[in-house]
């Protein structure tokens, strides 16, 4: 029996502290960009200074970095790309993330170093053009998120043993292929292509189409609109299994625009679920029903299974927003015994019962026995954003703890 390499969990990382994030709480690696030439123009994202800052960070901790090069870049863009392309190789980045083969050509010259993985925004449906791209020096293809299982695993068996494969496991899903879409750029100037995308697939649309080949597709203009684009939610915790037998070799977690938390709770959830797998092996794995659970407790549209088992990823017509269980409430910024000193994101009182995150990833809850201020005042709420409190509780809440509280049901009129 061939021995089974075990996949890494790689995480996203829009600023510094996703980055800490993902790396205390399980990723093997990040990708990131710097302040140009990435695809998430929303994100803080990293200057040069602060880009090699990350880096050495996440190498301290024996995490690698991939930087994010994955536009495609107008001839303005690629005269400013050789200094960005030497310097990336200087701060001793573990990958390149490219998609236009002009890119790839200056990566060669300017960052020949520096290993380059082919970005999913190239569309790679079959082993052919996976056998083109490592023949023209990639390491890594990140597959079009179009794929089935089954395509991947064909792909695997006929590419060279030392090309890597890495697939999407979790996030938003684009309705466009391989992320490819002008749809932003003709309603609003911003174009998707460069990392600027508005997102108009999440925009109400008023609009009523009678037929559409093969069922009918009811499209009404009433008071809330329609969501004609908004694509369900990819999450692939419960098919770890799959995952690993298709023989990919990177578990990508899309969010680069997305919080710490999200980057926490999603690094731990796929970590601890590939481990147990690791462990108790394909005959006697069971995911764990509170790593499951973890997903909840993020904001997120419906979740579905993406492309891989042959379905559609199915949309969200009634809403634009996302489903919120829980609200982080605080930062655990040092502990001593059940006595915590903690930054402050939402309201919460005395008495609450609070569910925590904590770095070793399995999570807890405690009660709220007392809040005091830095004025030593005993205070029954929180209400302060980024405040400074101390906590009693009746648990311990190691530092660097995610703590949260589970919103309450509304009640339907």
């Amino acid at each position: 029996m061939v021995a089974v390499k075990k996949p890494e969990i790689l995480s996203p990382a829009g600023d510094m502290e996703c980055l800490t994030s993902a790396v205390r709480f399980g990723a093997d690696a990040v990708f990131l960009a710097g302040k140009e030439f990435g695809m998430r123009t929303a994100a803080v994202n990293f200057q040069n200074p602060d880009l090699k800052s990350a880096i050495d960070i996440a190498h301290k901790e024996n995490r690698k970095v991939y930087i994010t090069c994955n536009i495609l870049p107008r001839n303005d863009e690629i005269s400013r790309m050789p200094d960005f392309l030497s310097y990336i190789q200087g701060s001793c980045a573990d990958a390149l993330i490219i998609s236009d083969l002009g890119v790839l050509s200056l990566a060669q010259k300017y960052a020949p170093k520096v290993p380059v993985h082919i970005s999913t925004q190239a569309g790679v449906v079959n082993y052919m053009a996976a056998r083109q791209l490592y023949n023209m020096g990639a390491k890594r293809i990140v597959l079009a998120r179009e794929l089935s299982i089954w395509e991947i695993k064909e792909i695997r068996a006929k590419i060279p043993e030392d090309l890597e494969i890495e697939c999407f496991v979790h996030g938003a899903m684009c309705v466009s292929f391989s992320g490819r879409c002008l749809i932003s750029n003709y309603l609003t100037g911003r174009d998707a292509n460069r990392g600027d995308c508005a997102q108009p697939c999440r925009w109400k649309y008023y609009l009523y189409e009678e037929n559409r080949e093969g069922q009918f597709f009811e499209i009404e203009e009433n008071k809330k609109g329609t969501y004609l684009y908004n694509a369900n939610d990819l999450c692939m915790i419960e098919h770890i299994p799959e995952l690993i037998d298709a023989g990919i070799s990177s578990f990508k977690i899309e969010g680069r625009a997305k919080s710490a938390y999200y980057t926490a709770v999603t690094a731990n959830a796929y970590r601890r679920a590939l481990d147990d797998y690791m462990k108790s092996g394909p005959d006697a794995y069971t995911l764990k029903t509170w790593i499951k659970e973890e997903l909840e407790k993020i904001s997120h549209r419906e979740y579905c299974s993406g492309f891989f088992f042959g379905n559609s990823p199915g949309q969200e017509t009634s809403t634009g927003g996302y489903i919120r269980k829980y609200d982080v409430v605080a930062v655990c910024v040092k502990s001593e015994g059940t006595n915590a000193i903690i930054t402050q994101r939402n309201k919460f009182y005395t008495g609450d019962t609070l569910d925590v995150l904590p770095p070793d990833g399995v999570p807890f809850e405690t009660a709220v026995l007392k809040i005091t201020n830095k004025k030593g005042e005993t205070v029954d709420s929180a209400p302060h954003p980024m405040e400074t409190l101390y906590l009693e509780t009746t648990k311990t809440i190691p530092a660097d703890s995610f703590i949260r509280k589970q919103r309450q049901p509304v009640k339907k009129l």
